[in-house]
């Protein structure tokens, strides 16, 4: 493909999509504020002034909290025509701000949601675009090699995606090291792992989820003193239960919605235990109460 890609980070996710674009032929080249991350591979290193005048597209691939000061660097170097993509893990309201500090410098901001573990998917990991350049921008980096795929015209919307996918994928990586820690000190920790294991890969995840779900309204009493005993059981063994701790709170939190008396019979989805919850836990900023006069 005839153009030519700047990344801006060179870890793992740059060093993994620069091979992947440069099978499909593409001109890729590099800067990196640890020179030898580039110069030890097989991409051209350039320094940030040199890369940003030579590329069509720049990728932005450096650490969540360099995301906004990269950006602020590239900024005098900018022309007109250029695509910035921000491939970072931030909020919003961060997508947001780069698109404001990039404006000015005549480049195409676009924003860019990564989803999945690179280091287990590759450059096949798919990746959310958004902003007014969404569009074009997808249908170029997927053309070098990669899973791209527009989502939505409004900046900030792919990384609400990404952040609150992270609710289910970085709280799993907390919780089973919690519960391998847990295991290990109680030296159990291959037993209890491997029967795990076992279950999850003998029933379909989305089975399971659905089941947790729909019997949740019936049994979040039972399961809340469940997780008192478990909590007490972690904590009497010496490892600070935090996962723990909070999937109590959460449990003795339901208790106090009021779910086995809005579903006195199991849901017909769990699109209604959802909708249920998110009503009454979103209730108090929907409804209230406007200030006494002269607050």
């Amino acid at each position: 493909m005839s153009i030519t890609v700047g990344f801006i980070g060179f870890g793992e996710v740059g060093a993994t999509f620069a091979a992947a674009m440069r099978a499909h032929g593409v001109e890729v080249a590099a800067y990196d504020v640890v020179e030898k991350k580039v110069t030890a591979s097989d991409v051209v290193y350039r320094p940030l002034v040199e890369l940003v005048g030579r590329a069509d597209c720049l990728l932005s691939a450096v650490t969540t909290r360099a995301a906004v000061s990269a950006a602020e660097s590239c900024l005098p170097y900018l022309k007109s025509g250029q695509m910035y993509v921000d491939l970072n893990s931030t909020s919003p309201a961060v997508k947001i701000e780069l698109d404001r500090i990039i404006q000015p410098g005549g480049a195409r901001f676009v924003e860019g949601a990564i989803l999945g573990a690179v280091g287990v998917t590759g450059a096949g990991a798919r990746i959310l675009l958004g902003g007014p350049h969404g569009k074009a921008a997808a249908e170029v980096l997927t053309a070098t090699g990669l899973r791209a795929s527009f989502y939505s015209e409004e900046i900030g919307k792919a990384s609400t995606f990404k952040m609150l996918r992270s609710i289910f994928s970085k709280g799993l990586e907390a919780l089973i090291l919690e519960l391998r820690i847990a295991g290990k000190h109680a030296g159990i920790e291959q037993e209890l792992w491997k029967d795990v294991v076992e279950w999850m890969a003998g029933n379909p995840f989305e089975r399971v989820a659905e089941n947790w779900v729909l019997s949740h309204p019936a049994a979040c009493d039972r399961r809340y003193h469940e997780m008192v005993q478990a909590t007490a059981t972690i904590r009497e063994a010496g490892v600070n239960p935090v996962m723990t701790a909070a999937t109590e709170t959460f449990f003795d939190r339901s208790r106090a919605l009021g779910l086995d008396g809005a579903f006195p019979a199991k849901p017909a989805c769990m699109e209604d235990v959802v909708a249920f919850m998110e009503a009454r836990l979103c209730e108090p900023e929907r409804k209230a109460p406007a200030p006494p006069p002269g607050t």
